[in-house]
């Protein structure tokens, strides 16, 4: 899809007063704008650039108002829509790296990641993806978050065991790992989970922060909620931008999308970091879930069993294993400096 002049004026007012239209730019978000943090990311960021720029305009649309929300990528890049708000995780499916970009377990936490991918190569190595793939679209991180709870059960989970068989909805490369464990799954957008759930389609449920999954309503079904969230330790979101409409915006325009992304960044973090404990205080209080917390086996099982996954995907894909090489690389600089500086968590 081109950019479309927004008719600010009449031409004869355009020619007598030398103002120029402004490039309108329409974005899906894959995330519906009634949803805190996830939703209100993609809304934020249209505010943040509209109030900022006189040179363009976004306008923002709930998942399936111009295409669904697993069909962005392609939508994008074949320039029926302009832009994306969503997270590179939804694409591994046809990218094998991809999630390396979205969440990686036992991975980085938001600082280190944003680390990465401002100050190292993470960046880059982003928009190569796409690039090497044959997307024609331009990259730009947009929006990060802390850890998701890893799930939504039923019943409870005291074993390994008590996984095997069950169907559940997943995400990135945390569901390679629950595969290897009996669990069978599967990618549903936010909206389709808990009709899944609620007719017996999904037997279980990860998504995303306790707020967020409060108001999709995953508590009237599912009263076991499990931390920590070993699958997505930060999310990162990204902006995509048809590569032909990002090169038709002249450079400040350019410029001020950068800019109005890592202001989204920040607000997207705080947002999950100032609102999720009254979410778990809630979801205790008033619907009656139990939050309940992986045994030390479980998680090093789930943390070895990704060791394993990781290993045989670098051997599977060239790109894969130089993306996470670098991570890795990386990581153990970044070691010296996490390791030492910040305070032990208190337990109490």
């Amino acid at each position: 899809m081109k950019l479309k002049a927004l008719a600010l004026a009449s031409t004869a007012a355009l020619v007598t007063t030398g103002a120029q239209a402004q490039d309108v730019v329409e974005m899906t978000s894959a995330f519906g704008k009634n949803l805190p943090i996830l939703g209100t990311a993609g809304v934020d960021f249209v505010e943040k650039i509209n109030s900022i720029s006189e040179e363009v305009e976004f306008e923002h649309f709930d998942p399936g108002e111009l295409v669904p929300t697993l069909e962005a990528l392609d939508a994008v890049s074949n320039g029926s829509v302009d832009a994306a708000y969503t997270t590179a995780g939804y694409w591994q499916g046809k990218i094998t790296a991809a999630s390396l970009f979205a969440a990686v377990p036992f991975g980085p936490e938001a600082g280190e990641f944003l680390a990465w991918m401002l100050y190292d190569d993470g960046h880059a190595l982003f928009q190569r993806m796409y690039d090497e793939n044959g997307y024609n679209v331009h990259v730009l991180p947009c929006g990060i978050i802390a850890p998701e709870t890893s799930g939504w059960f039923k019943n409870e989970i005291t074993s390994l065991s008590d996984l095997e068989g069950l169907n559940m909805r997943f995400f990135g490369l945390g569901a390679e790992v629950m595969q290897r464990l009996g669990v069978s799954t599967s990618l549903l957008a936010g909206g389709d989970i808990f009709p899944a759930l609620e007719r017996g389609a999904i037997d279980a449920t990860e998504f995303s922060m306790p707020r967020i999954d409060a108001r999709l309503g995953f508590y009237n079904i599912a009263k076991y909620n499990y931390f920590p969230g070993w699958h997505q330790p930060a999310t990162m979101f990204e902006l995509l931008v048809n590569k032909d409409v990002w090169e038709d915006l002249g450079e400040r325009a350019q410029a001020q999308i950068e800019v109005a992304c890592l202001a989204n960044i920040t607000t997207n973090y705080a947002e999950g970091e100032a609102t999720n404990f009254q979410a778990m205080i809630d979801n205790t209080e008033q619907n009656g879930v139990q939050i309940k917390t992986w045994s030390p086996e479980i998680l090093a099982t789930f943390e070895e069993t990704w060791d394993e996954v990781a290993a045989e995907l670098a051997a599977e894909d060239a790109y894969f294993k130089e993306v996470w090489d670098d991570l890795q690389e990386f990581r153990a600089g970044y070691k010296t400096w996490g390791d030492t500086i910040y305070l032990p968590r208190p337990r109490n």
